[in-house]
C-alpha cells in the first residue's frame, strides 16, 4: 500500500505541516465509489511519490477532521498546500481529472 492513512491524530503533523503538498482521499470502507476509487489513488500514491504526498482518512474513524473540513459527502479528495486546501473533487473521478488538478 503506497498510499498514507491519515487519521485526527497524524492529520497536523502529515498533512498541515508536510514539506510536500498532499492529496486527500475523505472516504468510507461502505461507500461503493470509495471503493472504485481506490485503486486509482494507490497508482497515483506509486507515480507521484517524492512530489506529492498521497493518502486516505476514513471519515468514520476521522470525524474531527472530516468535520473540520465540512466533508459532507464522499470520496471527496482535497489537494493541500503549505497546511492550506487548494483545491477539491466530489464523487469519483477519472485518474487523468485527478492528476490535471495535481499539475
Amino acid at each position: 500500500m503506497a498510499e498514507n492513512i491519515f487519521t485526527d491524530e497524524n492529520f497536523d503533523k502529515e498533512v498541515l505541516k508536510s514539506d510536500l503538498p498532499v492529496m486527500v482521499d475523505f472516504y468510507a470502507d461502505w461507500c461503493g465509489p470509495c471503493r472504485m476509487l481506490a485503486p486509482i489513488v494507490e497508482e497515483i500514491a506509486e507515480e507521484m511519490k517524492g512530489k506529492w504526498k498521497v493518502g486516505k482518512l476514513n471519515v468514520d474513524e476521522a470525524t474531527a477532521v472530516a468535520g473540520k473540513y465540512s466533508v459532507q459527502s464522499i470520496p471527496t479528495l482535497m489537494f493541500f498546500k503549505d497546511g492550506k486546501v487548494v483545491d477539491m473533487l466530489l464523487g469519483f473521478r477519472p485518474k487523468d481529472t485527478i492528476l490535471e488538478k495535481m499539475e
